[in-house]
This record gives structure tokens, sequence and C-alpha cells, in this order.
């Protein structure tokens, strides 16, 4: 057994493809090996800016022999088919064997494939490698690029080190050869370092200046850059997309903290942390008392003489010139006020079949005045709603998100302050994109609610009205981000909205389909949401109807769901559901839906869904149990007259806590079925050869049906 080393070198490998990398070369490793019929033990892949690097241990001196059998075209077949296999098989007709097969003579090649020496198969998958890698962006250089032929690199590849064991893997990638030659740090080490094998591989690196595990690199960084800020007294403002950033920089990092002028922390945290990550790739500091200071940190690639001053004097001097960009672009934009820069979206497109992003301001203005004003959800001045509304994209024609796009809403909220516009006002324009993803922070300020719900409606309502929707994998318009930022604020606020309403107010009309539209997308992306807190798909299609229609409120869906969920769970509701699919089973074999003239004339199985006020609903029922007692011609058997009894006391119980939309009490009402029904099946015949006896036990199981429709659709609950 031996260890292998690979090291692909070329020129600055970018940090944002080296983690793909690393995942790359694994992959078609494994590949080669796989189909060289090699099994590898541990595998280890670094990167550094310069090189990738994989050490595979414990990989065999040669493959074993192995006899393959491959069966054929049966004796008597075509002779191009009998030619195909031949060739695929890659033998001759005449070395073909003749067995019989199920009563049927058949081909068979036997193909006896002798071991070859690991070494000379890696020599074969090393340019395979390579050939088929795949990058993000990839280059051809030199004179050969004048040919598509040319080998593709992320940049020049200069050298390759191949060892197994202490041997060289000879081979040849597009004129750069194999070798046990690497270099060190390019400016740390000069001259060759030769490698001996796999086990000295990262030590004699180290040795040149190089750290070849880039999660050593990413501790040195984390631990390196949160000492330096505290020996300044400050505490540093952790990053790790920055760690990670500047360990793929970097091949020896050295945090180094420097100092910018004070008069520079005029302009808000966010666009001095902004500038100095995304244009600098440094780390900001906070002060004892939790704010911005006016310090960097910059991970240096050497260890300089001088401590690294004349390395933190150059960073400070390129952070001064972003930071007076910054500066610069605050100043300018506070010249006007958000209404000044509000005129500016009625030039820019929201969408060709939508209008301007001004469109959709007054739409969303509109909306936000609606929500707070009428439908008190949430409850908040509605004059605020509609202002912050009004000045929400104004920041989209500013210099300030011109330049950082990443600020839009949080530079608006700053300009609002700035002005002197209410505090309520100036917040909601600062997250009213809140939440963003699932882990994002979710408003509960009455005006922020407001707004943050009509540009995500609008959003949503505006596409699905034109027909552009979610397909796959594919959301141009993130519609799925706007669906889940709209459940998580209702459940945040407790809001109860009907989208039918909603859309009458957004559209100020209806709009036949839509609400039921939007319904369906919502309460899709509800289940998904939900489905890791146990709460089951089914159980939310069995909580989508509401007295005979679609419900429109995600609220009570979910209400009804994660009450049906609970109630599931216990005995008494397995046991209840097990009996309502057998009464379920019965009434569709009989093809009955009840005797009561008013199924009969609606269509409906429970006559109830259809009426809206709770005082006639109870009437109705009273009527209709106490014409059950009347045109009973028989004594009930026990099980029966016991079911009867339970109907008439859960029936009115479940009615009332649905209509005070109390589902575990319905849930509850339920419950005391479950007794009943299980002693029903236990001693009762429901087929019993009397014809009055079949149709009242017939109608009972549909009286208990609907009741248990009442709750929720159990017909849709698998299992």
């Amino acid at each position: 057994m031996s260890d292998f080393l690979l090291e692909l070198r070329s020129e600055e490998i970018p940090a944002r493809m080296q983690a793909g990398a690393r995942a790359e070369l694994e992959k078609l490793f494994r590949r080669e090996l796989d189909a060289a019929g090699i099994s590898a033990g541990e595998i280890t892949v670094w990167s550094t800016p310069r090189r990738l690097a994989l050490i595979a241990r414990a990989l065999p001196e040669a493959t074993e022999a192995v006899s393959e059998e491959l069966k054929g075209p049966p004796v008597g077949a075509p002779d191009q088919a009998l030619e195909g296999f031949c060739r695929k098989a890659g033998v001759e007709k005449a070395d073909l064997e003749i067995r019989e097969v199920k009563g049927r003579e058949t081909y068979f090649a036997i193909k006896n494939v002798p071991g070859r020496a690991t070494k000379d198969l890696l020599a074969e998958a090393i340019p395979a490698i390579v050939r088929d890698f795949s990058w993000p962006k990839s280059m051809r250089w030199g004179a050969a690029s004048i040919s598509t032929e040319s080998l593709r690199w992320v940049r020049p590849l200069s050298g390759i080190v191949a060892l197994l064991g202490d041997d060289v893997v000879d081979c040849e990638v597009h004129g750069v050869t194999s070798g046990a030659v690497t270099l060190g740090h390019r400016f740390h080490h000069s001259g060759d370092i030769t490698i001996g094998n796999a086990e000295d591989y990262a030590v004699k690196l180290r040795a040149a200046h190089v750290i070849v595990d880039h999660e050593e690199r990413q501790d040195l960084i984390r631990s390196g850059a949160a000492k330096v800020a505290s020996e300044a007294a400050l505490k540093l403002v952790e990053d790790e997309g920055l760690v990670v950033e500047n360990a793929g920089l970097t091949e020896w990092p050295v945090p180094l903290l420097g100092r910018f002028e004070e008069d520079f922390l005029e302009v808000p945290p966010e666009t001095i942390q902004l500038t100095a990550r995304v244009n600098q790739k440094y780390f900001v500091c906070e002060d004892d008392k939790g704010e911005l200071a006016n310090a960097f940190i910059c991970t240096a690639n050497i260890e300089a003489e001088d401590g690294g001053t004349r390395v933190v004097d150059g960073n400070r001097k390129v952070l001064a010139a972003r930071l007076s960009d910054a500066r610069f672009f605050w100043d300018v934009d506070r010249k006007k006020t958000l209404a000044q820069h509000a005129k500016g979206l009625e030039r820019i497109t929201f969408h060709e079949k939508l209008g301007t992003v001004a469109d959709k301001v007054d739409r969303v203005a509109k909306l936000a005045d609606w929500l707070v004003f009428d439908a008190k959800a949430p409850n908040g001045d509605h004059k605020l709603a509609r202002q912050a509304a009004e000045l929400s994209k104004a920041d989209l024609v500013t210099e300030m998100v011109g330049e950082f796009p990443e600020l839009q809403g949080l530079m608006g909220g700053y300009y609002a302050k700035a002005e002197g516009l209410p505090l309520e006002v100036s917040e909601a324009i600062r997250d009213h994109y809140k939440p963003v993803g699932a882990s994002d922070e979710v408003p509960t300020a009455p005006t922020t609610v407001a707004v943050s719900l009509a540009d995500k409606l609008d959003n949503l309502l505006s596409f699905f009205r034109i027909g552009i929707l979610p397909t796959g994998s594919k959301d141009p318009f993130a519609l799925r981000r706007a669906a889940l930022g709209y459940l998580r604020l209702v459940q945040a606020n407790g809001l109860k909205l009907e989208l039918d309403q909603v859309v009458h107010a957004w559209a100020s009309q209806r709009v036949a389909g839509l609400p039921e539209k939007l319904g369906e997308f919502l309460l899709d992306r509800l289940a998904v949401q939900l489905r890791d807190e146990g709460v089951r798909h089914d159980y939310i299609q069995a909580s989508r109807s509401w007295q005979g229609r679609p419900d429109m409120r995600v609220d009570r869906v979910e209400s009804r769901a994660r009450a049906l969920t609970a109630f599931l769970g216990t005995e008494d509701g397995a046991n209840l559901l097990a009996g309502y699919k057998r009464a379920a089973n019965i009434l569709k074999k009989e093809d009955w839906h009840g005797s009561e003239g008013e199924i009969a004339r609606t269509g409906e199985e429970d006559p109830l869904a259809l009426v809206d006020d709770p005082d006639m609903k109870a009437v109705i029922q009273a009527k209709m149990n106490e014409r059950h007692a009347k045109e009973l011609s028989y004594t009930p058997e026990p099980a029966e007259k016991a079911l009867m009894d339970a109907l008439e006391s859960s029936e009115p119980a479940a009615t009332r806590a649905i209509d005070a939309e109390d589902f575990s009490g319905a849930m509850a009402a339920l419950a005391s079925l479950r007794a009943p029904i299980d002693r029903f099946f236990d001693e009762v015949t429901v087929n019993a050869d009397e014809e009055n006896k079949r149709a009242h036990r017939l109608d009972l199981l549909a009286r208990f049906r609907a009741a248990v429709h009442q709750v929720a659709d159990f017909s849709r609950i698998e299992g």
C-alpha cells in the first residue's frame, strides 16, 4: 500500500472558486479510481491561491486480475447484432462461448482482464482529470490557445506533482509534465522544492511559507484577527464568509490592524462595513459600546520585517479613497428629500407588463393604507403606512444604493431619519424587505408590517395576474421568497387576512381565480415550511376548505393543520381516522350520500356547510336531529343508539368550536365519537336485510362523516 500525492499548480485561483474546485478534484479522482477498480482509503483535498492538492491514502500497488462475463444475443440472431456485441465486448466471434439460458442457446463473451500497476493507471487518470475539470470560468493561454482543442483551465497550469509512494507518476498534460518539484511562497521562498512523498508535502511547503491546508489558514485568520482586535481594546465583527475568502487569497496569512480617520464614522456604519468587506476584503471592529470603531483588519500574505507598518499604511490609503467615495455619496444623496428621489422611479421599469417602479409604489401604498385602515391587519396609523410605502423604494435612485445595491431599504431608512421624518416611517422604509430569508428577523412594528406585507403581496399578485409563476427550480422574481415572507409576517403578528378581500382592495375589483391561485401557492409554501415541524402536507390538504369553499385565510388553515397533527398523534385520533375511513369506504361502495333533502338538493355531504349564520346552523341541525328520531321505525340496537346519542352531543359542540375557530376544541368534540363508532362497527350490521334499517345505518355513517368533515376533510389524509 502507498499514499498518492497530486498537486496541480497554476497562477492565482479565485478564492470564490476554490471550494468547488476541491469538490471537483475529489469527484473526478474517485471516478477514475472506480473505473480502474481501485479502492482508496482516506482522501484529503487542500487548496491555496496557487495550487490544488490531493492525498489519497493506502492505494494498492496493482489491481487484481478479474474475469468478466458478458451475455450476448441468442444463437441465430442477425449477424449485425452479433458483430455489434463482439465490438462492444472487444472479442472475436471465434472466442465466444455458447451456453443454454432458459432453454435457448446464447452467446457469451469471457474477458480476462489482467491486473495493472496502479502507477500506470494513475498516469492515465491525471490527464483525464485535468481535461474534464469543470470551472465556472476558464481560459486558454499561450501559442496553443489558437486551437479549440487546447487545454482550458481556470488560470495557466504551470506544474504537476504526482507521487505514488516515493516514485514519480509520469504523465504529461498539454505540455506540462509531472514530477516531484513544486514552488513555495511567491515572496518568502525562491527556488524549487523537491517533494519526497505525500508525508513530507505539507511539512516542506510550510518551511517555504505555504500552509496548504485551507482550514488551518481559516483558523489562523479567525484567531489572529480576534487577537489583534483585542490587543487594541476592540472587538472583531465576525464574518465567516470573509474568513474563507481571505484564506483563499493567502498562502501565509498575517492579520494586521489599521486605523482610518474618525471623520468617516459620520457615514452609516453599514456603508463602512460593506465598503471594507466588498472592495477590500477587510474586517471591521466595534468599540466597548458596540459601535463601529475607526479600525480595520487586513490579511497580509507576507510576514513583513517592519511588523506590517508599510502594509497597513498602504491598505489604509486604499480604504480611505473608498470611504471618501462613500461619504461623497452620503452627502450628495441628502441634498434631495426622499420624495424628490422617488420621482426618479418613473424612469425605472419594474416589468414590461407591470409598468414602472413608481407604478408599483402606488399599488403598495394603496394596499398598505387598506391593510391598516380597513383590514386592521395590523392596527396602526394608516397615514404613516401610506407615507412609508410611497418612499420605500426612493433610495433605489440614490448614488449610495447605485454603488452598493445591498443597502437598498437600509439607506432609505437613514435618509428618512436624516430628513426628520417620523421614526415609524424611517424604520418601515429600512425594514420593509424583511424577512428576506428563513433566518431573518420578522418585523412587528405595525407600520413596517403593513408596508412589508403590501410589498410582498404586490409582487405575488402582480406576477400571478400576468401568468408568471415559479416553475421547477426557476423563480426569477423571487416569488417563493415573497410567499415565505408573507407567511412569516402573518404568523409572527397573528394576522387574519382574507385573500379575496386583499385582492379586491389591491385591484379595486374582483379578479376571478386570483385569490384561489394565490391561496394555493401560499399553502404549498406553508406545507414546505411546516414539514420540519412534523405537520404533514396531507394535514394541510385536509384543512384547506372552509364552509364548502377554499379557505382564503392561511392562518386558519395552519391552525387547523396543527390541531389535526396533535389530534391524530393521539390514540383517539388514530382510531377515529380508521373509523372514518371504514365509514367512507362503505358509503362509497354503496354510493350513499344520505337521505336528507338538503343533501340531495345541494350536492353537499354536509348541508350545514352552506350556512354562514351560526344561529341558523344550530336551528337546522336541531331540525335534522328531530327528523332522525321521528323517522326511525324500529328500535335501534344499543351500539347504534350510542352512536346516535354521541352524534347529537358532538355535532353541536364541534360546530360551536369551529365557529369560534377553536380547532383543538373541535377535535376534542370529535374524540367523543371514537368509542361509539368502534362499538358500532363491532356490534351492528350496516347492510341489514331490512331496507329501513340499512338506510338508517347508512344515513348514520353519512352523518358521522359529515360531522368529521366539519373539522377537516379526513378523505385527504394519507395512510
